[in-house]
């Protein structure tokens, strides 16, 4: 089932788009995700985010993709992420009402992978997908730490971000390594790769557990 509707945000509406999957996993998590720049044409369909939702949905959980502020049917002007943090924080209040007591997933591509950074502790998500993450952009000194389960997707051939930044930075989470899936040979937007990106979160997702996080797996690439 899928349905667009309308909530309140901190200046009007937010416009967002709930997917239930086929066949919910036990738990009944919902995934909230992010998309990528409002003013460089990112929206809750963007292809990327696209997958990353129907992905989520084949592992059992409710999606909810949100356009930020000045986005789509979304009211409100572009704030420099700063009013799009509070964009989030409304989406997630309005999806702790709907699912009481479902595990919250968060996760984002490009601008939505720094807003899910920046927020992922302050909503309470359990797990956190972050793709394309722009440190190049907006750095790291503000980001939190992270201490759930994580996985980080990247291409190697990224020409917004600066890719080998962000392999750095993954190095040095050595408190609690992500998940890495890096895509040799992949852009910004996977063009071509929508199905490589799917089949690994599928692959990688399930790992994301306490156990998992302990042994240090770490890493892998693709």
């Amino acid at each position: 089932m899928s349905q667009n509707q309308l909530i309140e945000g901190p200046v009007g509406k937010l416009e967002v788009k709930v997917e239930e999957p086929d066949n919910p996993a036990p738990g009944g998590a919902v995934a909230v995700l992010c998309h990528p720049h409002p003013l460089h044409g990112g929206t809750l369909t963007n292809k990327v985010v696209h997958i990353l939702a129907a992905t989520m949905n084949r592992l059992g959980a409710t999606t909810v993709r949100f356009n930020f502020r000045g986005v789509g049917r979304s009211q409100g002007e572009f704030d420099n992420m700063i009013g799009e943090l509070d964009d989030l924080r409304a989406v997630v209040e309005w999806v702790r009402e709907q699912y009481p007591g479902a595990p919250l997933w968060l996760g984002g591509f490009s601008f939505g992978a720094q807003v899910a950074l920046k927020m992922h502790a302050q909503v309470g998500a359990e797990r956190l997908l972050v793709a394309a993450p722009p440190l190049s952009l907006y750095g790291t000194d503000d980001l939190p730490g992270i201490a759930i389960p994580w996985l980080v997707i990247q291409g190697s051939e990224d020409e917004v971000i600066d890719a080998a930044r962000v392999r750095d930075w993954v190095a040095r989470q050595t408190d609690n390594p992500p998940r890495l899936i890096w895509l040799d040979g992949a852009s910004h937007f996977f063009h071509g790769r929508l199905n490589e990106v799917r089949e690994a979160v599928i692959e990688e997702w399930p790992a994301l557990s306490p156990a998992a996080t302990a042994q240090g797996r770490g890493t892998r690439d693709e």
